[in-house]
């Protein structure tokens, strides 16, 4: 059987994706004891298991953190896929890249396609989109699946601080102009199992993956607080009112058309993803 490599296995996406594989021989989970930089390392690897999809969770996702941490933050989510794919194309195997939102500058005002032009706002994104093109411009069978607002009931994500913030506090003020789509890793993670048996027949195609439906963070915020049962109140407040030093997209919200025509994935609403993931999240409390 063809063996599947998930990279940065200890993530959110990664571990909803080992989930999601449980049953499926010949599934490989590696964290940072292997480093996706190192090519010799990762070619090692890949024959040794006869590696013949990877799914890249890998990723430098500290957005605040990137904007000083620079080197790092291109050395995994440049270099490493740019490995990677390499590595891929030695050995005739296909990539899924996991990229971002964050590759827009917001200034749209409906769904962002495919076809619609990058102009990341903050290193992070930046460095995504360094990632996509290095992917492309090794031409490594694969696909690239841009996402946005990822949280899961594992890992440091909205969901869980908002959930603990809520519990602990009588108001949090959150930001309400910065529109997007909030995504259950389990349900992307549904979604890349989906392509995996197809990947190989696209040479760095880009696809959009979000939940279902716009909201902003505040909106968000108070989904997660009336599944919590808490009951914080949200305020809403000005993204210049909340400085920080990564300038985010005003609006990110994804057209998921693309995916769904070319392989049946139709996302499911943010509101009943985050009713799941929230039953998940208090159980394992």
């Amino acid at each position: 059987m063809n063996a599947i490599w998930i990279t940065g296995a200890g993530g959110q996406l990664g571990r909803e994706l080992q989930r999601k594989l449980a049953r499926r021989r010949s599934v490989f989970a590696t964290d940072a004891e292997l480093d996706i930089c190192d090519a010799a390392a990762v070619e090692s690897f890949m024959a040794a298991h006869n590696i013949r999809t990877i799914v890249n969770c890998a990723a430098y996702t500290n957005v605040e953190g990137a904007e000083s941490d620079i080197q790092r933050c291109y050395s995994i989510n440049h270099l490493g896929v740019k490995t990677l794919a390499e590595a891929a194309l030695k050995a005739d195997a296909a990539l899924i890249q996991i990229s971002t939102d964050y590759v827009f500058d917001g200034q749209k005002r409906s769904a962002y396609k495919e076809s619609d032009r990058p102009a990341p706002l903050c290193v992070y994104g930046s460095s995504k989109l360094a990632g996509e093109k290095a992917m492309q411009q090794v031409g490594c069978k694969g696909i690239i699946i841009r996402t946005a607002w990822l949280y899961s009931p594992f890992g440091k994500n909205f969901m869980k601080t908002m959930a603990s913030l809520g519990a602990a506090r009588d108001v949090v003020n959150v930001v309400c102009d910065q529109i997007g789509s909030p995504t259950a890793a389990d349900s992307l993670a549904e979604a890349i199992v989906k392509t995996v048996g197809r990947a190989g027949e696209y040479r760095g195609e880009v696809y959009h993956f979000s939940g279902r439906g716009a909201c902003s963070w505040s909106d968000f915020a108070a989904a997660i607080m009336h599944c919590a049962g808490n009951r914080c109140r949200v305020v809403d407040i000005k993204s210049d009112e909340y400085p920080q030093k990564a300038t985010r997209p005003k609006y990110s919200f994804l057209d998921c058309a693309k995916i769904a025509r070319d392989f049946g994935i139709t996302p499911e609403p943010w509101q009943s993803a985050l009713e799941r993931n929230m039953r998940r999240y208090k159980r394992s409390l």
